[in-house]
This record gives C-alpha cells, sequence and structure tokens, in this order.
C-alpha cells in the first residue's frame, strides 16, 4: 500500500495510476531523494526538486507509469554514476533505455545548438529555419521510443518555470528562452502537446520580450474578471440556444495566450482591444447542417461583422481546412471570435494534413516531407488517443500497454542525423557510413576521403553511423595524385546512399573516359605514323570518318568498336586535305608535346593527372597558366589571360584548378600561333620563313590569305620557350612589308 508519508504535494505526480503503479514510483522517488536532496543539476535548480517537477508535468499529460520512474531517474547518470548502475536491475531494461534515451537528448543540447553561424540576411534566415526544422526532426530520430521526447519538453519547460521563479534575467537564461522557442515549442505544437506549448511559449516570451510580456500581461489581468465573467454568460447563453434548438454539440472557450496575443498584435498591425479573438469560443457540433443552423443562432443573439465572416465549409482553404469562422458584436459593445466546426472538421484541423500546426507555421504552404508529415500525424494521433483513454487506464491496463507499446516503435527510423565538427546537422539515410557522409558535405570531400573520426575515435570507413554522433572526416590535400574513391564504395558495406554511388560511378566514367580518349589517340597517331601522314588534320580525319568530333573517333577506336583499318582506307585512297606550304611546313618533332612528350606541367603539385595544352591559346614556358577540368578530356592548360578560360571560369569556377610549370624534358617544344599581317609581295613568305630557320623554330602549319594588297599569314610554330618566340617575332618584324606580327 502507499506510504501515509506521502505529501500532498506529491499527489499530483499519482494522478492515473493504479495502487501497485502507485507503490512503485514512490519507491523510486525514495530511492533518488538522497542523491538528489543536496545537489543542484546545470541550471542551478534542486535536483530532487527539479525531477519532481518533471514527473509532475508528465503527470498532468497523464503519461504511463515507465515515463514518470524515467523522470525522476533520469539526471543520475550526471549527478551519481555510481547509483545510476543500479537503474536496469532495480526497474528493468525498459525504464534503463527511456533514462539513457533522455540523457542522449541533453546531450544534444550542448552540441546541435551551437551550429555552424549561417551569416546574415534573407538566405541566412531561410538557412538558419531549414536548420532548426533538421533540429527537431533529429530530436524525434534519436528517441527510439517517444516518451523520451515528451520527458524532455516536460524537463524544459520545468527549468522555465524555475527561471520564472527565481525571476533570473541572465545570458544563460536568454539562450535557453531562445532554444525553447525555436525549438522544443514547435516540437510541441508539431507533437500536440498543447498544455506545454503555449507554456513554453509564454514562458520563453517572458524572457526574451520582458517589456512586451509585461504589458500585455497588465492588460490580461486588468480585464481578467470581466472577460472570465463574459466568457461564461456567453458560454451559457449560447449552450441554451443549442438546448432549445436540439442540438448537440459542444462549446469551449479558446484562451488565447500571452505570446499568441503579441503575434496577433505585431502580425496585424493592431492594438489589444481590436483584437477580435482575446475573447473567443469554439463550437463543435455533429453535422454540417448543424454548423449553419449555429452560425444563424450566434448571429440572431449577437449582431455580426459582415466583413469578418468566412466559410471556410464551402471554401476550405487550400490545404483542405474547414470551418466557420464569424466576428459579433455582445452586449459590451466589443467583438467575439466564434468557429464553428462538426467534429470531423475538428479531427482533420487537429490531427489530418491541415493540422494546426502546418498552416499556422508555414503560412499555408506545402511541406515536402511526406512522409515526415506522415509519421508526425500519426504519433500526434497516439498522444490524442492516450488523453481520450487516460480515465480507463486503471481498469484497463491491456489498453494502456497497447498504447505504450504504439508509442514505443513510432520513431522517425528512415533517417539518421548526425553532426559535424562544428555542429550541423546532416541527415542522412539509416545505415549511412562516413563515405555516405563525406559525400554529403561535398563531392569534393568525398572524393577525398581517407578515414574518419566517429565522436573523436578513428573508425573504418564501412561503420554505421547512430543518430547524434560527431562525424569528422580525414582528406588528402586538393589535387594529390592518391584523391579518388574506391571502387570498393560502390557496394552495400561502405554506400547505402544512392547520391553517394552516383558520384562515385560519375568519378569512374570520367577516368575510365579518358584512359579511353588516351587509349584512342595513341592509337590514331600510331597508325598515321605508320602511313606517313602525321600532318593530317585529325579533326578533318574523323568528319571524313563519319565522326561528329575527334572525341567520337577516339572514343570508338579506345573502345575497339571502329577498326583502324577504315582510317588506312581512308588515307590511301581518299587522302586527307593537309595544309598547302608544304615546302616552309614539317613534321611535328618527336620532342614536341604534341606527339607525347612531358609537358612538364604539374597540376597542384603532382603530375599524375592526364594534362593537355589547349589549343585556343597554345601556352608556353614561362607563360602563367591555369587547369580546366575538362569532362573526359583531363585538365586542360590554358594561358592565364585565354578570353576562353575566362568564360568557363564564369561558367563552373569549381572546376578551376592551380598549375604550374614543372620539369620538362630538355628539348621539349611547345606549338604556339603566329599572326603576320604584311603588304603582299613575290617571296614574303620565303623571308619570314626563312627568319624560322635561322631560329632554328620548327614550323608545323600555316595559313595564309591575301586580299585587297595584304597578307593574313598565321604559321603554328614549336618553340622551346617564349624567349625564343620573342626574338623571333622581334627579326620578322624588320621583313620588308610587315605591318603587324603577334603571338596569337
Amino acid at each position: 500500500m502507499v506510504s501515509t508519508s506521502v505529501a500532498a504535494s506529491e499527489s499530483q505526480l499519482l494522478e492515473g495510476l493504479s495502487e501497485a503503479e502507485k507503490d512503485r514510483l514512490i519507491s523510486a522517488l525514495e530511492f533518488v531523494t538522497p542523491f538528489y536532496a543536496e545537489k543542484d543539476v546545470i541550471t542551478g535548480q534542486n535536483a530532487l526538486q527539479f525531477v519532481r517537477g518533471v514527473a509532475s508535468t508528465l503527470a498532468m499529460l497523464r503519461t504511463d507509469i515507465d515515463s514518470r520512474i524515467a523522470a525522476l531517474l533520469f539526471e543520475l547518470p550526471e549527478l551519481n554514476p555510481i547509483a545510476a548502475e543500479q537503474i536496469e536491475a532495480r526497474y528493468g531494461q525498459e525504464i534503463a533505455d527511456l533514462v539513457s534515451g533522455i540523457r542522449r537528448l541533453m546531450k544534444l543540447r550542448e552540441t546541435a545548438l551551437t551550429h555552424h553561424d549561417v551569416g546574415h540576411g534573407k538566405d541566412a534566415a531561410e538557412k538558419a529555419a531549414a536548420q532548426m526544422e533538421t533540429l527537431r526532426k533529429m530530436m524525434l530520430a534519436m528517441a527510439t521510443d517517444m516518451r523520451v521526447v515528451l520527458i524532455r519538453l516536460a524537463s524544459r519547460v520545468t527549468t522555465l518555470r524555475y527561471f520564472a521563479e527565481c525571476k533570473r534575467e541572465d545570458s544563460a537564461t536568454q539562450q535557453y528562452a531562445s532554444e525553447t522557442m525555436n525549438l522544443y515549442a514547435p516540437l510541441a505544437n508539431r507533437l500536440g502537446v498543447w498544455q506545454l506549448k503555449w507554456e513554453l511559449e509564454d514562458l520563453s516570451f517572458r524572457f526574451l520580450e520582458p517589456a512586451q510580456y509585461k504589458r500585455i500581461a497588465k492588460m490580461l489581468e486588468e480585464k481578467r474578471v470581466e472577460r472570465e465573467s463574459f466568457v461564461a454568460t456567453a458560454l451559457a447563453r449560447l449552450t441554451s440556444e443549442l438546448k432549445n434548438a436540439g442540438i448537440k454539440g459542444e462549446v469551449s472557450g479558446r484562451p488565447k495566450h500571452i505570446y499568441s496575443i503579441w503575434k496577433k498584435m505585431k502580425g496585424k498591425s493592431v492594438n489589444f482591444d481590436e483584437l477580435y479573438d482575446v475573447r473567443a469560443f469554439r463550437v463543435v457540433v455533429e453535422d454540417i447542417k448543424d454548423c449553419y443552423t449555429v452560425l444563424g443562432l450566434v448571429h440572431n443573439v449577437w449582431a455580426p461583422i459582415p466583413k469578418e465572416f468566412d466559410d471556410y465549409i464551402s471554401r476550405p482553404k487550400s490545404n483542405g481546412y474547414k470551418s466557420l469562422h464569424t466576428v459579433v458584436v455582445v452586449e459590451d459593445g466589443r467583438p467575439l471570435e466564434v468557429q464553428i466546426r462538426t467534429k470531423e472538421m475538428h479531427q482533420f484541423a487537429e490531427y489530418g494534413v491541415a493540422a494546426h500546426w502546418r498552416y499556422k507555421e508555414s503560412g499555408g504552404s506545402n511541406f515536402t516531407a511526406q512522409e515526415y508529415d506522415e509519421k508526425i500525424a500519426w504519433l500526434r494521433q497516439l498522444l490524442a488517443w492516450k488523453s481520450e483513454v487516460a480515465d480507463a487506464v486503471v481498469e484497463h491496463e491491456d489498453i494502456q500497454r497497447e498504447w505504450v507499446e504504439k508509442l514505443k516503435s513510432a520513431s522517425l527510423d528512415e533517417r539518421i542525423y548526425v553532426l559535424t565538427p562544428q555542429a550541423r546537422v546532416i541527415e542522412l539515410p539509416r545505415e549511412a557510413t562516413p563515405v555516405d557522409f563525406a559525400y554529403q558535405l561535398h563531392t569534393d570531400v568525398g572524393h577525398r576521403c581517407r578515414g574518419a573520426r566517429v565522436d573523436g575515435v578513428m573508425v573504418p570507413l564501412n561503420t554505421r553511423l547512430q543518430n547524434g554522433q560527431t562525424v569528422e572526416i580525414i582528406t588528402l590535400k586538393a589535387g594529390s595524385a592518391q584523391s579518388g574513391p574506391s571502387r570498393d564504395w560502390l557496394h552495400s558495406e561502405y554506400s547505402v546512399s544512392t547520391r553517394t554511388r552516383s558520384k562515385i560511378r560519375a568519378w569512374f566514367n570520367v577516368i575510365d573516359q579518358q584512359e579511353t580518349l588516351a587509349s584512342g589517340r595513341a592509337l590514331v597517331e600510331k597508325t598515321l605514323q605508320r602511313e606517313g601522314k602525321t600532318a593530317v588534320n585529325l579533326e578533318e580525319l574523323a568528319r571524313k570518318l563519319g565522326f561528329a568530333a575527334l572525341d567520337d573517333l577516339l572514343l570508338s577506336v579506345g573502345k575497339e568498336e571502329f577498326s583502324l583499318r577504315q582510317i588506312e582506307t581512308v588515307l590511301r585512297d581518299s587522302p586527307v586535305e593537309i595544309p598547302d606550304d608544304l615546302n616552309i611546313t614539317n613534321k611535328s618533332r618527336a620532342s614536341s608535346v604534341t606527339q607525347g612528350a612531358k609537358s612538364g606541367v604539374l597540376v597542384v603539385g603532382t603530375d599524375g593527372l592526364m594534362t593537355q595544352l589547349a589549343r585556343c591559346c597554345k601556352p608556353a614556358p614561362p607563360d602563367d597558366i591555369v587547369g580546366f577540368v575538362t569532362r573526359g578530356k583531363g585538365v586542360s592548360i590554358h594561358r592565364l589571360t585565354c578570353k576562353n578560360f575566362a568564360e568557363m571560369r564564369n561558367k563552373a569556377p569549381e572546376r578551376v584548378i592551380q598549375t604550374t610549370w614543372g620539369e620538362h624534358g630538355k628539348d621539349t617544344v611547345y606549338p604556339v600561333d603566329i599572326f603576320v599581317l604584311a603588304q603582299d609581295r613575290q617571296g614574303l613568305l620565303r623571308d619570314i620563313s626563312e627568319v624560322f630557320s635561322k631560329e632554328k623554330i620548327n614550323v608545323v602549319g600555316v595559313n595564309t590569305q591575301s586580299a585587297k594588297s595584304q597578307a593574313r599569314m598565321s604559321f603554328t610554330a614549336e618553340i622551346g620557350g617564349t624567349s625564343q618566340l620573342q626574338k623571333a617575332l622581334t627579326t620578322i618584324r624588320e621583313v620588308s612589308g610587315v605591318l603587324e606580327v603577334r603571338r596569337q
């Protein structure tokens, strides 16, 4: 039996429990009292007073016995770890799991709410809101038993009550209030725990906007007796009218709370006396016909304000919400708001697609996370059902057990939420690994991932992550020759996200294509050498062979889908045109980078990546150069002043990569284009070619055009460096008739 020493103040703790359950709760209270009596929790409140407050709040919500016992015990691991070791043995695995879950959510406050700085402005506000929404989901996901979330909410409201009682106004109180307004109050709202939602908002508002809080509280207090008297009279009168009309309905007041009143005053820019719903009530009836009958009765009793009538039954809101809203002028000349709906409409508004929190918090916008919304709706239905059967719990313990089992299993188990070292929350599929985490952060981080730490401990990359863990990715330096994913990561052992696998496949597709292109180019050039046609224009050769582009030809050859015999046949039977001025052009030297000689280009400190010198600007040492990662052709090397590169950088700045000149062969030469404008005369081409010959510059291509007595000439020459080129240009300027000469 229950001990006779139970104080009257403990009666709320025991509300709704059977005699056996009361004994269990009192036993738990007696167990923790010696460990809590002389200690304080982190907020400064006495530990025993704190846990009793949490358990009493849960009793108000009519939760089960295990939730209340867990509320008494969850500070033990922090205040007395030795005593905490007895929890499972004394109270069983289920209560031990509840305590463990609560501690995890307590830890979440210490890390997640210090999330990264999102900057300023509209975009920053949207990012902050999205981050807070993810934190709410994370709290639900971390709680394998939803009763853990209820206990967490009860603990927060208990803390704020203590702050209010002590009249604390320090920075810590502000932090708690801000967290509550952004995280816990919306969470309570979404779960349908209205009793806590309004109190969390009002208490937070008290600390965040003390002047506004006191002003509204004063106005409410001045009108309290008058308002309560009026509401009671109005309810009695309308109830009587319904009874006389033979209509079954429930009439209830709709008290507004301080924060809600402030939001309405601010949102509508109205004064306190102008608010229609400071005095308001709701009528819930059986069917739609009764809704309109009640509307008529209300308008018959009090004069309506026409502009304030909304028929959301015949014209539902976009989210499906249905109800009749009207505002009437009562005897004292002030407005009264009345909402009229059926039980079905009320149920839909509270728990359906048009749940009150959806259109109130989001302004009527539709959410995309449909599965999450459905799960929240289910949780709210469970909580509502709990309140319906609370009175029958003692007599029908099987009903309580069924509810508890459903509530325990109702968690958001499709996703997990982990943290970066900067406490940014990352949402991942369940069973995700550090590899998934790395690619979720950024594709480049994924490619360079080589290890991971979870909660500060090194773990294998195939480790399954858990809710609430802090994950740090160890990466190679950007541009390292060893950068890039492993093909093993495509297996489910290392990645579960389709996004991760698509990024890995894309990497290997590029690598494979680069290797195929290189192989195809080598085979084609070998064929040209064998046929003595090394000066052939490859683009033109590709077109003659029926390919839209040279790369298409090289890929087909590299994949062995196109026979080299067809190239030989075209070269022999239908020669490909080559430049006309063969008297001054030669085959490209074997030491030319176009023939495979080492270019000496380093990509971020390594020459491990495939590079090619851009044809548009033809860089040569010691030009300032930069790399651009192409699709299928490795890294294209441009001069820093190249106009084509400037356009590509503007379109895709993330593909720009740092490059520099490194070591290259002593005799390595680079192709450059030279433009000459001159008065056309006989022997001009010969005189210019003599300059190239004197400077030992090999010319591998020339194109000349003559119009209006002017010759426009383009040469492709192979040089060892720009100093050799400058000397040649200076000499060409001295040739008779030359008007302009420059490197293109």
